[in-house]
């Protein structure tokens, strides 16, 4: 097959994002993988985001730092993160 039909990138299983996160036995990784995973949301990198944390997108065991994370944004006036922890708690 001709190089010219292959796409290389079409696998979707590439490196994708860094993120610094706190070792997971340290008691800041939830709140971190939280914002992490909203962060990411916002530009199109949850599934990463998903494989660097370890919890899938809508995780019940973030909704409390999700919650935290989304009264900051509303008290910060950060309309984008306010949206992205609405609909991860849908």
């Amino acid at each position: 097959m001709s190089r010219a039909f292959v796409n290389e990138d079409a696998s979707g299983g590439g490196p994708g994002r860094r993120y610094d996160l706190p070792p997971r036995d340290d008691p800041a990784f939830a709140a971190a993988a939280a914002e992490t995973l909203l962060r990411a949301s916002l530009d199109g990198e949850t599934a990463s985001a998903e494989e660097a944390t370890g919890f899938y997108w809508g995780a019940d065991a973030l909704r409390v730092e999700v919650e935290r994370l989304l009264a900051r944004a509303r008290h910060d006036g950060n309309d984008e993160m306010v949206r992205a922890a609405e609909r991860y708690l849908r």
